[in-house]
């Protein structure tokens, strides 16, 4: 994840306005609303304008951004929340699941910064939600930024999967 490596890529320059969703699970109020300044201030210095969508729990969060991807006007996602490790194996299955959920939605084209922040305890949360110190939320807008610059450049698709259109393919008349 961007932010927490010696290699500061900077933020992408935009020619087109950029839209980012950032869909967060606001269980833990206080983490959430640090997570939610720290990714808003690397977006505003962007310039991309942002909508706070909150839902109920991380496993939520990617279903979230699928509707959102589908039904919106988004050209990029910040997935932010918290799970702490508690004393049953639910841990596990939320850590992994989102993980897996927002990383098959990335492998299908859609720009997602993941700043869900998985650790073992509260001080830990708070350290990786403090955008003076480990900044997850910070790294994550900037991830979906950089994934979106790239997308850009790289073009929009040129069509579906599978044949083409007649005029398109090579077979002759």
């Amino acid at each position: 994840m961007a932010g927490h490596s010696d290699n500061d890529m900077g933020l992408p320059q935009f020619d087109k306005p950029v839209k980012i969703a950032i869909v967060i699970a606001p269980y833990y109020t206080a983490i959430a609303t640090a997570q939610i300044a720290a990714a808003t201030a690397v977006l505003d210095r962007a310039g991309a304008t942002h909508e706070v969508i909150e839902v109920p729990g991380s496993l939520e969060i990617a279903t979230a951004i699928g509707i959102a991807h589908r039904l919106g006007e988004f050209d990029g996602y910040v997935a932010l929340g918290c799970v702490i490790r508690g004393a049953t194996s639910n841990y596990d299955v939320v850590v992994n699941e989102s993980s897996r959920a927002l990383t098959m939605l990335g492998l299908q084209g859609v720009c997602i910064g993941n700043g869900i922040i998985t650790v073992e305890n509260r001080a830990q949360a708070e350290e990786r939600a403090d955008a003076a110190r480990l900044n997850t939320a910070g790294g994550a807008a900037q991830a979906a930024l950089h994934l979106i610059a790239l997308t850009r450049r790289l073009g929009r698709p040129k069509g579906g999967v599978g044949f083409m259109p007649r005029s398109e393919s090579n077979a002759t008349s």
